[in-house]
């Protein structure tokens, strides 16, 4: 007995690994461009529905995928509205492995192939002229998972006392329903995989078919234990993302109740579209009860989207808003194990909100120069301040963060791009303390009431616009993974260009006053913000260089 619990552990860790593998491989090849296409995911339920579902279909996992869209709304980059439709999506997409399963399984002697293909695998992994480590991973992921799902077979084929076991607990009506739907919940929530759990039963079915309503049963709880790793993503989550995850875990709890209150109706009617009877054909009749499910609960509830978000708000407060700010960015262990892709490519997505932080002070202190008066040099003043002490947070805590994800297993062009954020990072730190420097020394100007004739100001507000817009394009740029083209470098080198000449000009113009016995105090003064302005400029050219030549 105890040998034989071993022996199903066993198979039952083959089988998961191997799914992990498949998951980590693909999200390795592809995981930023995947993420990519859910970050751009619109308003409307149906695109999103389309895109959760491709998306679980390709990376084999729903909890990646949803534990994904919790990390993008907690970072912004998503409303809970348009979560809705790609978490319906995810659940009709996880069932895709349910039908591998129920076809190659059942179909073909898998020791034939899954050995072959894991050998394959380990060569496109071995291989760093081909570079295929992450396709790699996948096949042997896919090899590894059929050796489990063998073993499996093996293991329940020859258990006489299991099947016994079947027989009696699926033979006490809706009590036994009740056991069945209790250890769907629970063996799914340990093991973290629905589609584990469903090919569990599927392998169980084959040499059971007297188990399909017990089995059923099972795959309908899966669901709802389908939903711990959206929760425990967003334990520490701001508030958009815990209703995101309560989005996941109330679909899936509806949906259950709807397929539990009609339970006989709904298997007869899954009986009804698969051919062949229940005895003869179980393994294609659990598959098309696990999409039939989930594919009716979306039908059901998608023309309830703004609905179903808006009674996430009223079950889930927004945190009262702290009069000082206070950069928060949390690095999540589980998200970092699950998809550790989706850690970089939030942390692209900070390197924006940083870079917005900063094209903000560059509107204040803009406003600054124009209005070089006592209220800039008082309120003015002290909210750029403010916004620099909020950057100095924001620097600390990205690089820690990078820091971090250099350890992870994500691809080399992954690392390539966490080695340029903190470049990046560091050049919009030392942008920000640029702006507050600059600001000190129109403040000072403004409290020593220094004589700064109106049209030296107005030329430099043209100049300073220069390097803003510089900072602009940077800012419409920094948050993509493909880097720039040559036309966009171009014009970013053009801008720089212009700032170099405007800075001579304007240097030309203070020396001349110098030399005409102009105050040499404001007039120094004036070089010295010159100077700094296209201090800022070379920063943001800086950025753009790293841009241009090191993100793909």
């Amino acid at each position: 007995m105890v040998l034989k619990f071993l022996s199903f552990a066993g198979s039952l860790c083959f089988l998961l690994y191997g799914m992990k593998l498949m998951s980590d491989g693909i999200q390795r090849s592809a995981g930023q461009k995947l993420q990519a296409a859910l970050a751009i995911v619109t308003g409307n339920r149906f695109v999103g529905f389309l895109t959760g579902a491709i998306l679980t279909m390709i990376i084999q996992s729903s909890g990646a995928t949803t534990v994904m869209l919790v990390s993008f709304v907690n970072a912004g980059l998503l409303t809970v509205a348009q979560s809705i439709g790609v978490i319906f999506g995810a659940n009709v997409g996880t069932t895709v492995t349910a039908w591998i399963v129920a076809f190659f399984g059942f179909n073909f002697k898998i020791s034939a192939f899954a050995i072959p293909m894991f050998g394959i695998g380990y060569i496109l992994l071995s291989s760093k002229k081909l570079k295929k480590e992450g396709f790699g991973i996948a096949i042997m992921g896919f090899g590894i998972l059929f050796i489990g799902l063998d073993w499996l077979s093996d293991l329940f084929k020859d258990s006489s006392g299991l099947t016994a076991f079947l027989a009696t607990a699926s033979g006490h009506g809706i009590i036994s329903l009740a056991l069945a739907f209790i250890v769907g919940i629970v063996f799914t929530a340990l093991i973290h995989s629905s589609s584990a759990m469903t090919a569990i039963v599927i392998t169980l079915a084959a040499k059971n078919p007297d188990i399909w309503e017990f089995g059923s049963a099972m795959v309908i709880g899966s669901a709802i234990g389908s939903t711990v790793d959206a929760v425990m993503a967003a334990m520490n989550a701001q508030a958009n993302a815990k209703r995101t995850a309560l989005v996941h875990f109330l679909f899936n709890v509806a949906t259950t109740v709807v397929a539990l209150s009609l339970f006989h109706p709904f298997l007869a009617f899954v009986d009804f579209i698969v051919p062949g009877s229940v005895q003869d054909n179980i393994v294609y009749h659990i598959a098309a009860l696990n999409t039939v499910f989930k594919l009716l609960g979306t039908i059901l509830f998608i023309p309830f989207v703004k609905q179903i978000a808006a009674l996430t708000h009223r079950m889930i407060h927004d945190a009262p808003e702290n009069e000082v700010a206070v950069y928060h960015l949390e690095f999540d262990e589980n998200t970092a194990e699950r998809t550790p892709e989706t850690m970089v490519f939030q942390a692209q997505r900070e390197i924006a909100k940083f870079t917005d932080v900063v094209v903000e002070m560059f509107d204040n202190l803009q406003v600054g120069i124009q209005r070089f008066d006592n209220d800039f040099a008082g309120e003015g003043y002290r909210k750029i301040e403010r916004l620099e002490d909020y950057t100095d947070q924001m620097h600390a805590q990205l690089t820690h963060y990078l820091v971090r994800c250099t350890a992870l297993r994500i691809s080399d062009q992954s690392q390539e791009n966490v080695s340029h954020m903190m470049l990046i990072s560091e050049e919009l730190e030392s942008m920000a303390d640029g702006c507050l420097s600059i600001a000190g020394q129109l403040r000072k100007a403004v409290e020593k009431e220094m004589p700064f004739r109106p049209e030296d100001l107005e030329r430099l507000v043209p100049y300073f616009e220069l390097s803003r817009q510089l900072l602009q394009f940077i800012y419409r740029n920094v948050s993509k993974i493909e880097r720039l083209s040559k036309e966009q470098f171009d014009f970013a080198a053009e801008l720089e260009q212009q700032i170099d000449a405007e800075r001579k000009s304007l240097k030309k113009v203070a020396r001349k006053r110098l030399e005409s016995g102009a105050d040499v105090k404001a007039e120094l003064l004036y070089l010295d913000i010159v100077r700094q302005i296209e201090k800022l400029g070379d920063r943001c050219f800086d950025m753009a260089d790293e841009l241009g030549g090191k993100v793909s």
